[in-house]
Formats: C-alpha cells, sequence, structure tokens
C-alpha cells in the first residue's frame, strides 16, 4: 500500500507512513495532505532484535555491531534511533546498518533518501535475506517493525534486546510520548477540489474510534481473540488514560514533534518540518454546528 502510494500516488484515500510522508512534506513535493487520524501507534523498544551469542547485553553493545534493516526511512526505525540516542546514547552513526529483504531477497527504499556523510549503510549480499544473515551469524541484530522469522520460530540464539514491556512503560513516564507509525491521508489535489472533505473524514474517524473503543471495553463478549483484555485495558489505562488512542493535535503534539526532531536529526528530513506542516488547515480547527 505505502509503496504504491508513494511511488504511483495509486489512491485518493490511504494509510500512509509517517515518516515517508514527513520526507515529502521536507521536500515541499507531497501528493497527499494529511488529517490527523493515527492508524498505527506502538512502543518500539520490542523492534530491537539481537543475536545473544555476540555480547550484546545492553544497548550500549550495539555500537560497531552491524545490525539489519529492511529500510532506513521506516517509522518503527526512526522511532528506534532516536530512542537509542537519547535514552542510552546510541548514535545511528555508531551502528553499521546492513539493508535488505527480511525474508525474500531485495528490498528498495520506497523513496529516495540522502543521508548524512556519517551514516554506514551497505545492502545485503545479493540472493541474501536479513533473517538468513541473523540466523548464520552475519549481521548481530535487526530493527524493524515486524518481528524476523528465525525469532517467531524460536530460534535460540535471537532475542529482543528489551525482554518486556518495563523499558518503554519507564520511557512513557518521563517522555508521555506514544509513538506514532501512521496517519491518514488524501490526495491533495481532491482535498483542494472539496474542502470539506479532510473535516468530514477526522469525524468519521473519530466516530469510529469510539465505537471501537465501546466495543473493546465490553468484556462480556470479547472483541479481540486475546485473552486478560479486561487486565491489559487496565493495565494501560492506569499508565497512559482513559482516551489512549487520541486524534487530532490536542495531545499529540508532543509525540509528533519528537518524531519530527528525530527525523531532521537523522538526515532524513532535508529541514526541521513543524507539526502543522503535515495536516490539512480544516482539520485543526474544532468547531460545531
Amino acid at each position: 500500500m505505502f509503496f504504491r502510494a508513494f511511488r504511483h500516488q495509486a489512491f485518493d484515500v490511504s494509510e500512509l507512513s509517517l515518516s515517508s510522508y514527513s520526507i515529502s512534506v521536507a521536500r515541499g513535493d507531497p501528493h497527499y495532505v494529511a488529517i490527523p487520524v493515527f492508524l498505527s501507534r506502538a512502543f518500539r523498544h520490542t523492534s530491537v532484535y539481537i543475536r545473544t551469542d555476540k555480547g550484546i547485553k545492553k544497548p550500549a553493545d550495539l555500537k560497531g555491531k552491524k545490525i539489519g534493516i529492511a529500510e532506513y526511512q521506516l517509522s518503527a526505525n526512526v522511532w528506534v534511533r532516536g530512542i537509542l540516542e537519547d535514552a542510552y546514547g546510541v548514535k545511528p552513526s555508531d551502528i553499521a546498518w546492513v539493508r535488505g529483504g527480511m525474508n525474500t531477497p531485495g528490498r528498495p527504499e520506497k523513496i529516495k533518501v540522502d543521508l548524512p556523510a556519517d551514516i554506514r549503510i551497505e545492502a545485503a549480499p545479493e540472493g541474501a535475506t536479513l533473517n538468513q544473515m541473523l540466523i548464520d551469524g552475519t549481521i548481530e541484530g535487526f530493527i524493524g517493525p515486524r518481528a524476523p522469522m528465525c525469532f517467531d520460530e524460536g530460534f535460540e540464539k535471537v532475542d529482543r534486546l528489551f525482554p518486556d514491556t518495563h523499558a518503554a512503560e519507564e520511557w512513557y513516564r518521563e517522555t508521555r510520548v506514544f509513538p506514532i507509525m501512521h496517519v491518514l491521508g488524501m490526495r491533495r489535489s481532491l482535498a483542494d477540489a472539496y474542502p470539506f472533505l479532510p473535516g468530514a473524514l477526522l469525524k468519521a474517524f473519530s466516530e469510529a474510534k469510539a465505537m471501537a473503543q465501546k466495543a473493546l471495553s465490553d468484556t462480556s463478549a470479547t472483541k479481540v481473540t486475546m485473552p486478560f483484555v479486561e487486565d491489559n485495558l487496565r493495565r494501560a489505562g492506569v499508565l497512559m488514560g482513559s482516551d489512549i488512542w487520541t486524534y487530532g493535535l490536542n495531545g499529540n503534539r508532543e509525540t509528533l514533534a519528537t518524531f519530527l526532531d528525530y527525523h531532521y536529526r537523522q538526515g532524513l528530513s532535508p529541514r526541521k518540518v513543524e507539526v502543522e506542516e503535515l495536516f490539512h488547515p480544516a482539520t485543526l480547527e474544532a468547531y460545531s454546528l
């Protein structure tokens, strides 16, 4: 979906990678305009996978290691690199990055990126997958939004750097940031032709979210196929408040500003993008009829 949206502008309305979209805004050529509907959020401490036999016990041990990534500009990877630098003192330039397909050889960046000169990044060997390289030990870790196949299959020499959610919970208590991965986007020409549409979509998605949250909290017959739903909802509510999955700028400005700061510092944005630049003006106003 993202490849088709950013390479071919295939959709009138689409979920968008926050990172890819921020690059297009910073470059001044966005074919889409975002609406502050955040369709994917996740704490990304659990996105760091390491070989357990390579002396990696703590974040600082990643320095000098070869770490696989599917794409440098993935939103999840932006968040992880920012957290590693700000919370643990591990800069992107401290790591040797190896880019390639996770389970299928070859994967291009969705959009061209120009990285700082101190970033060491190389392509995986032709025909190689990051998953197999991790099994073979030719890379010492992997960072990405999905777990490598070998981890899911129980390969004994691969584990998470942060084995549980404790690190993410502590980071949230300090920052109050719930990372945003994806936004809702509308073709810019369509929004220009029908300027009421972005606001209408924000309202529609907000109402849909309210319905979903109400259904999720009704545990007389759970709406998700996971046990302990009540306990997880209660735990998240104690940590994050009653409105966990907020839309709009209220409650999200600091999260978005943090991401845009990471994005710029990592060389993905040629200039610092301001939060308001991301969104259609009609979606930044609240009004009633």
